[in-house]
């Protein structure tokens, strides 16, 4: 009898949770199709863009729950880094990759490393210093080489998405594909920087450490791009070799979201940077792999589009 009331109260609880997470995902899709509505509304709007509407239906949907629940119930729903990681991010890379301009990208490809990586080997450099500087001055704890190195390297990772909203790739191309490669760039040369200081062993600072974090940086970003390109002309290959077009273009488009997803797993599961290699993948599917393709595969590449924006 005890054990069926306690199995009895588990269940109640289980629906209870599960109930309360489909009122917060409820809320979530209606506050993204507001986003969608009113940023298409405004689009003309010279002084509002999609990042600022976001801002303040998020901002005001907040203080409406605050006021609502007494303070009792700040957060709808807790979100989980393996959520993100592993679900959302790469099909917003991807999707950065196969949109970006590639005769733009390739252009400014040297100017775009120099911002994207040696900027941030500098910036985070800089960050470290400072931060070696200020928290001796602070006594707020004991921390290693390795602590200073990893915080310049958080730190030095910039988010460009609210300078993308602002410019206008079809007016400023070449400001666009400079803002947008660094910020693509800049986020992988910050998590292979990260791996390669936590792989590193720094306690006896010399010129074979450099030299071994050189090495481990150039290493996981040679590699990792290699990966995402290989990746991308073995799905060409197939779906050419193959044609499964003869049939249905569903399964080209399945074949090859698929293989962009495993080049991204495949980088974590050997320890490279799965940013830089599903990126350097959707530019290589959007060239090889979708261009040689009809239009109805193109068009059925859209309906994976509408997933991606919303991860955005």
């Amino acid at each position: 009898m005890i054990t069926l009331a306690s199995h009895f109260s588990s269940l109640t609880s289980e629906s209870s949770s599960q109930f309360a997470s489909v009122i917060s995902i409820n809320i979530i899709v209606t506050l993204l199709c507001l986003c969608i509505v009113i940023g298409h509304l405004l689009e003309e709007n010279r002084w509002l863009n999609d990042s600022i509407i976001a801002l303040w239906i998020g901002f005001g949907t907040g203080v409406v729950i605050l006021f609502l629940t007494r303070g009792t119930n700040s957060h709808l729903l807790v979100f989980k880094e393996d959520l993100f990681f592993i679900y959302l991010l790469p099909p917003i890379i991807f999707n950065a990759g196969f949109q970006v301009k590639k005769k733009q990208f390739f252009r400014n490809f040297v100017t775009i490393m120099i911002f994207g990586a040696i900027g941030t080997v500098i910036s985070s450099s800089i960050i470290s210093l400072g931060a070696i500087h200020f928290f001796k001055k602070l006594d707020i704890g004991t921390f290693d080489l390795g602590d200073y190195l990893a915080i310049g390297v958080i730190f030095a990772a910039t988010d460009s998405v609210c300078t993308l909203q602002v410019l206008n790739q079809d007016e400023t191309p070449f400001l666009y594909s400079l803002v947008f490669g660094e910020g693509i760039v800049n986020d992988a040369t910050s998590v292979v920087l990260f791996n390669a200081i936590q792989k590193l062993d720094l306690t006896h600072l010399n010129p074979e450490a450099a030299f071994n974090l050189l090495g481990s940086f150039l290493y996981l970003f040679i590699l990792s791009t290699l990966l995402g390109a290989v990746t991308g002309l073995v799905s060409a290959y197939y779906i050419k070799k193959f044609y499964f077009g003869r049939h249905s273009t569903d399964r080209e488009v399945a074949l090859m979201m698929l293989m962009a997803y495993q080049s991204y797993m495949f980088a974590e599961l050997f320890a490279l940077s799965g940013i830089l290699t599903v990126f350097f993948c959707g530019i290589v599917m959007s060239h090889y792999t979708l261009a040689q393709r009809n239009r109805e595969l193109k068009n059925n590449y859209k309906a994976f589009l509408c997933y991606s924006v919303v991860s955005c």
